[in-house]
């Protein structure tokens, strides 16, 4: 506990130290990113989300095409931006040829004005309803891979492809992470694709799922990433204390069980819903708070998980956006930080806002359970302050 505390303290002089020099915290937060989707018809434009994201300090985004009013409202920024390939192309790009005309049409007309820094080729394929994408992915890698290197500007593009935990036949205790038998021979060209390329296996998991599933025998806490008893692996004695490094780690020995080691496992998308239907539980405002304040304190700390505790693991939030036209239950049109107008949709640390400009040295912050609606454009990161809230409030709570 001694030295908790100590890790603690150190941590709030660090947090006190960069607020003096005006530092936006998630500049240091080289893992953190979050996931811009577009299933809506009622968003602000990519001009406005530019300022939303520069006011806090998000530098990583993932959208979910290669829309170009985005991709050109981004340039001259400094956001990094993972692009994605609609799973229903991929059979396409199986011609080089294709491949190479749509890097050309979507990608190099970009750079270098905008950072582009992955493609990702489908989403969810090995998952996918139309099982027949399946034997299309590693050919689209290869090719939009290839493709790049053609035109010379593949040095900074990693691809890849993010993967849902239902390619995993086990994920429990987390060293017995297997794939599922059926995507093997698939699943092992995949795997060397990435090993060879030196790219990340993404992964998209929500302990909210598991939870809702079975919430009589789940702890909260621990989807929560609250204190809890935890798990140990009875295998390699590790501990864990939250739900989502378990289900990293379950990744990483399956694919060591595949013959693979080093391949870095990155989160594509994990999230939690404000608001769900009747049968959905745990789908609350107060959860969604509780475990995206958590995730980011976690990111702040530039974490790694039990099996790799010195390779920080990088995490893509979802969502930026609760998407009103997304089909599904009532949760999937809930998992945003922000509505549509730009207010918060719940608190990710501290109902406040400053309202400091390079005038004025007059801070005001109010809490409250309303909305809050992010400053303008030149005032300092309302992420300074939900920083300094979930920093002391963990030290003051542990004393």
């Amino acid at each position: 506990m001694a030295a908790f505390i100590r890790r603690m303290g150190l941590s709030y002089i660090f947090l006190t130290f960069s607020l003096s020099l005006g530092i936006g915290f998630l500049e240091h937060v080289a893992s953190f990113g979050i996931n811009y989707g577009q299933v809506a018809n009622n968003l602000p434009a990519p001009e406005k989300v530019l300022e939303l994201f520069s006011y806090f300090k998000i530098t990583k985004t993932r959208i979910y095409d290669t829309n170009p009013q985005i991709l050109n409202a981004f340039a001259n920024s400094n956001i990094e931006v993972i692009v994605t390939i609609e799973n229903g192309i991929l059979s396409q790009l199986n011609d080089p040829q294709q491949a190479l005309q749509w890097v050309s049409d979507h990608i190099k007309p970009y750079l270098p004005d905008t950072k582009i820094t992955g493609i990702q080729v489908g989403n969810e394929i090995f998952s996918d309803g139309d099982i027949s994408l399946i034997q299309y992915l590693v050919p689209a890698l290869v090719n939009i891979h290839n493709a790049l290197a053609q035109l010379g500007i593949g040095s900074n593009i990693q691809v890849s492809t993010p993967c849902s935990l239902s390619v995993l036949q086990q994920s429990y205790p987390p060293s017995a992470g297997s794939f599922k038998s059926e995507i093997s021979d698939i699943m092992h060209q995949f795997l060397d694709f990435l090993s060879s390329t030196k790219a990340p296996f993404w992964i998209n998991a929500y302990p909210y799922f598991a939870y809702k599933d079975a919430p009589n025998e789940i702890s909260l806490d621990y989807v929560l990433f609250n204190p809890s008893v935890g798990m140990v692996d009875p295998n390699t004695k590790l501990y864990y204390d939250n739900m989502l490094y378990a289900q990293v780690d379950a990744v990483i020995f399956a694919i060591a069980n595949m013959g693979f080691n080093g391949i870095e496992v990155r989160v594509s998308e994990t999230g939690w819903p404000s608001k769900g239907d009747s049968d959905e539980a745990g789908a609350t405002m107060q959860n969604a708070a509780t475990y995206n304040k958590n995730l980011l304190r976690r990111q702040i700390a530039n974490e790694g998980t039990p099996l790799r505790p010195r390779m920080r693991l990088e995490a893509y939030l979802f969502a930026l956006f609760n998407e009103d036209m997304k089909p599904g239950p009532t949760s999937e049109r809930n998992y945003g930080l922000f509505e549509p107008d730009e207010t918060m949709t719940y608190n990710v640390g501290l109902s406040a806002f400053a309202t400091i400009s390079a005038s004025s040295t007059t801070m005001s912050l109010t809490s409250s359970a309303t909305y809050t609606k992010a400053a303008p454009k030149g005032y300092q990161s309302l992420f300074y302050w939900i920083i300094l809230y979930v920093l002391t409030s963990t030290l003051c709570g542990s004393l």
